[in-house]
């Protein structure tokens, strides 16, 4: 089983979605967290989304971590802007899933 974080940004994120969408985005973590490849990969098999409905979870797997980094949320408009800030912070991500990874061991 892969350990499945949230950072704060995709944790504020998610409170701003309505109730019946938050609900649905707690059981995402369950999921991922048996099976981290059931949502789609964007343009790297380690970065993926997850939908419900018409918002969309993004997430990154590091394997050699155990570990499932929850890092943002969109809709369908600001998408590619979303998966394209990721990109950029791809560096920053992969410190922070080895600081919690050494934290939840």
């Amino acid at each position: 089983m892969f350990n499945v974080i949230g950072t704060d940004t995709y944790l504020q994120e998610i409170t701003q979605w309505p109730k019946e969408y938050q609900e649905m985005a707690k059981k995402v973590p369950l999921q991922l967290a048996n099976n981290p490849f059931v949502g789609d990969h964007l343009s790297y098999p380690f970065l993926r989304e997850k939908r419900i409905k018409e918002k969309i979870i993004y997430y990154l797997i590091y394997k050699d971590l155990n570990l499932v980094l929850l890092v943002a949320v969109s809709g369908k408009k600001n998408q590619q802007a979303t998966i394209n800030h990721i990109k950029q912070k791809f560096d920053e991500f992969r410190v922070y899933a080895e600081k919690i990874s050494r934290l939840v061991s």
